[in-house]
């Protein structure tokens, strides 16, 4: 009976630890471009939470490179089959970068939140900013864009998750876009220093 009660205790261990489910959807900052899969911030946020104590997290990576806020609802349909507990809601680069209507972006984001809350599903949104290239106008409206839909739907908001990673060659491969190796370890300080206590 020992050894069949070992099994039922560590079966029921195991239940406990891997009960939620946290979502990053994002995407190619999310899904790990140029680095190992677990070299990308949401295996890196995982480890974090879980040496915190909060092992009964598990983080999904669901970045896709290229993609863009459009994309939002259509993957949270697919991905919500799991049941997930959270989502971190980390898309705009692409949108940004290819120039497009802010106000389209925001109407995207938006549908998402929306449809993550119709599924009792936590949204945490990750703000991104745009490279001063772009324009004064068009950078202050798309990080407005963050800090509006985070205080209409009154989510948890990570101004900017690639603070002190952002321009910086340091932190950055050779395409000056994606992180390297070191910056997804400071992302990933970023976000678990907002959701440690949120969590």
């Amino acid at each position: 009976m020992r050894p069949f009660l070992f099994c039922i205790i560590l079966l029921f261990s195991s239940f406990t630890f891997a009960q939620k489910k946290l979502i990053v959807l994002g995407d190619s900052l999310t899904e790990g471009y140029g680095v190992a899969k677990e070299a990308a911030y949401p295996a890196l946020l995982e480890k974090k939470l879980h040496e915190a104590g909060k092992k009964e997290w598990t983080v999904i990576n669901s970045g896709v490179s290229g993609s863009t806020t459009a994309s939002a609802v259509t993957r949270m349909k697919w991905l919500f089959k799991s049941k997930p507990d959270a989502v971190l809601l980390v898309l705009g680069a692409n949108d940004g970068l290819r120039g497009l209507k802010i106000e389209d972006s925001q109407k995207h984001l938006a549908a998402a939140i929306e449809y993550a809350n119709s599924q009792k599903v936590r949204v945490i949104l990750g703000g991104l900013y745009m490279p001063p290239n772009y324009g004064a106008d068009y950078t202050g409206q798309f990080k407005k864009m963050y800090e509006a839909l985070a205080k209409k739907y009154k989510v948890t908001f990570i101004p900017f998750i690639l603070e002190k990673v952002g321009g910086n060659p340091k932190y950055n491969l050779a395409d000056g876009i994606h992180p390297n190796e070191e910056g997804h370890k400071i992302i990933a300080e970023n976000i678990f220093q907002v959701l440690k206590g949120a969590l």
